[in-house]
């Protein structure tokens, strides 16, 4: 499955009041359903539980990139990062199945468009994405 470099995005948010936030299992349910909602396909997920009423730091790798989550349980808080490549896939929808599996708010949310930053007056709309390739090897 190969996607075109100029179809990732990348999505940040920080969520609060959220539950469930130190359970590890329920954590990994969450990050599965949520790459299900994105279109996308779930290679492996790792967690790492930090302690009895501690959070959870983790990652879904994804045949088109990833999800992360970084959990504070005494605070309410995660801050959840999803990276997806192709034309179909949703990063939006992924979110909203980790907020609504938390039953947090969303606090903070920045979709930022991939490879796709400027080359002297172009971008990366007007670049050819085999012009930005080299630049990563």
């Amino acid at each position: 499955m190969a996607h075109q470099p100029d179809t990732s995005l990348h999505l940040v948010a920080d969520l609060g009041d959220c539950t469930h936030l130190g359970d590890l299992a329920y954590i990994d349910a969450c990050l599965r359903e949520a790459a299900s909602a994105a279109r996308a396909t779930v290679l492996d997920v790792r967690l790492h539980h930090f302690g009895d009423g501690m959070g959870v730091t983790g990652v879904a790798l994804l045949a088109e990139s990833h999800i992360s989550i970084h959990t504070w349980p005494e605070h309410g808080i995660a801050a959840i990062d999803l990276f997806v490549c192709g034309k179909e896939a949703d990063a939006a929808a992924g979110l909203e199945v980790i907020r609504k599996a938390l039953h947090g708010t969303i606090r903070l949310s920045r979709t930022i468009e991939r490879l796709g930053m400027a080359i002297g007056d172009q971008t990366a709309s007007e670049t050819p994405a085999a012009l930005l390739l080299p630049k990563f090897q």
